[in-house]
């Protein structure tokens, strides 16, 4: 018998209510919580925090690295999409967070990634087709089918994408959404086909329109991605069908705040604790059948304590009884790890990303600060010596994309919104194949860069003149198996680097990597050429 108590307000979401008392738990569950007005004890004892979607490869930290981070936050949950390692090493690499996961006292729920590769028109390592889906939905640690990225083919009820879902409904598990700006009739049929969350509206009246028509969504608050502001009225009038997500967080980002910073300015907003934490908490675990614990007699002991309901500084969290975060730091040990991968690019030169210039105007990728969509622009192309070159005065800068599978030709095109006076980054992380991705204001930056990335087989790298920074990532070229706290002081580093060499971003990594992002709209790169998102076909360089 392992008999616990601690004391305080405790929060009762189901009861709608907070009392003072004690809970008393064993092995791993509340025994019983008994109320008592005399406590003195002024902490708040609260179920833990759940975030409803998140790539855990964005934090470029293994799943037992995250967790080591993420409590010290309240965060005792995930519902987590393997979508970047699938399309890496295919259902192995899913496996293979599963394993990690559970090797931590930490609760992540895992999906059967939905599309693997996301897409024709660039090149994967894994491949996951409706037998694999079959077999990860049959699992009881799949507890959905992770993000429909084709809604295209969903909405034209495309016989080969309505087989994953009706995969998924045989196993009684529910489909996550993807949709960016699709509304009317379009939105209707593509909710109306078994999808049931959306973490990609980014208005107001798009998330209205998804939520009439029967879906969920997600307020989505990540490194790059941000929709908090425009979406959190939703909890007005639509508290019971919104949950909270990060989506993709940066390792630096992760250190400083989760979903506790969502619920702090929600609470600055003006909502009420109870209805914010219904939302966080209640809403994920309904919608998801996840086993994690409300702070209910016979409940898991997964519960936080803070010292207020508005500053909300976690004291103590808690997971199956054990204490993992004491205030101080977090409990759960390191554990070593393995580093599967899957990475065959070679280096690369000058020549390889030449553009020859040609009659017409010059097809721009604009990039948004906050957000994954982009817009096509024009713009008259600057030459040298017959070639088109960057563009610095206009912030026309190269892009390209190298094939990290096999040696390809690399791709290449131009654009917007990075805003660099000098030098190139590269990175292996590049959403959703994660070939290798740089933007830069010179070809030989842009070169040295890549093959920094190329040399430690996956990773974030700047080089400015003389001066290089390169975070290896050994883990699928997508996450390091090294101290989380080490990974994101190294990624910051890296990260100052990209904003000296002029970048206004406030994630240009992570902007970058969703620039070859085929299934968010307008224009993206990928490794086979420029690609119009809007016709979802490739499109040409030049236009005519």
């Amino acid at each position: 018998m392992n008999s616990q108590k601690i004391s305080g307000k405790i929060v009762d979401l189901i009861g709608d209510k907070i009392f003072k008392g004690t809970v008393h738990f064993e092995n791993g569950y509340i025994k019983s919580i008994v109320e008592d007005g005399s406590i003195k004890e002024n902490q708040y004892i609260l179920p833990g925090l759940i975030d409803s979607h998140i790539h855990i490869e964005s934090s470029m930290l293994i799943p037992s690295e995250f967790a080591r981070v993420a409590v010290t936050h309240g965060t005792v949950a995930t519902v987590s999409d393997p979508h970047e390692i699938a399309n890496v090493l295919g259902i192995d690499g899913i496996k293979y967070m599963i394993e990690n996961g559970k090797s931590v006292p930490f609760k992540f729920y895992f999906g059967a990634s939905a599309c693997v590769p996301a897409t024709p028109f660039e090149t994967a390592g894994g491949r996951i087709g409706h037998e694999e889906l079959d077999e990860l939905l049959a699992m009881d640690e799949i507890k959905y089918l992770s993000e429909m990225m084709n809604f295209p083919g969903v909405i034209n009820r495309d016989d080969f994408e309505m087989k994953k879902i009706e995969i998924a409904k045989k196993h009684g598990k529910p489909t996550d959404g993807h949709a960016p700006g699709v509304k009317g009739d379009a939105a209707r049929k593509y909710i109306e086909a078994g999808i049931s969350t959306d973490h990609e509206c980014f208005t107001m009246e798009e998330a209205l329109e998804k939520i009439n028509f029967g879906m969920k969504i997600q307020i989505r608050e990540g490194s790059a991605a941000k929709n908090f502001e425009a979406l959190i009225d939703l909890l007005k009038d639509h508290a019971d069908k919104v949950l909270f997500c990060s989506d993709d967080k940066h390792p630096d980002d992760l250190v400083e705040g989760h979903i506790n910073e969502m619920y702090k300015r929600a609470i600055a907003k003006g909502y009420k604790p109870l209805k914010v934490l219904k939302s966080i908490v209640l809403n994920p675990i309904e919608h998801y059948k996840l086993e994690v614990g409300i702070l209910q007699t016979g409940d898991a002991a997964d519960f936080i304590v803070v010292d207020s309901l508005e500053d909300f500084n976690i004291q103590q969290t808690f997971i199956n009884g054990i204490e993992v975060y004491n205030g101080k730091s977090s409990l759960i040990e390191r554990i070593s790890a393995t580093t599967p991968n899957k990475f065959n690019a070679t280096q690369i030169n000058s020549t390889h990303i030449e553009v020859s210039s040609k009659n017409g105007k010059l097809k721009v990728i604009e990039a948004f600060d906050g957000e994954l969509i982009t817009a096509l622009k024009e713009y008259e192309p600057k030459i040298e010596n017959g070639k088109v070159v960057s563009n610095i005065d206009n912030d026309v800068l190269k892009i390209v994309v190298v094939n990290r599978y096999e040696y390809a030709v690399p791709a290449v095109a131009f654009i917007n919104g990075f805003g660099f006076k000098e030098g190139a980054i590269a990175s292996s992380v590049a959403h959703d194949s994660h070939n290798i991705v740089a933007v830069g204001t010179t070809d030989e930056a842009i070169v040295n860069a890549i093959n920094l990335v190329v040399k430690e087989k996956g990773g974030v790298a700047a080089v400015s003149g003389d001066d290089e920074k390169v975070l290896p990532l050994p883990v699928a070229g997508l996450m390091s198996n090294n101290d989380a706290w080490d990974i994101a002081a190294k990624y910051h580093e890296i990260d100052k680097m990209a904003h000296q060499m002029g970048s206004k971003l406030r994630a240009p990594f992570m902007t970058m990597s969703f620039m070859a992002l085929l299934v968010i709209p307008d224009i993206k790169l990928s490794d086979k050429g420029l690609f119009d998102g809007t016709v979802f076909n490739f499109t040409s360089l030049f236009a005519d």
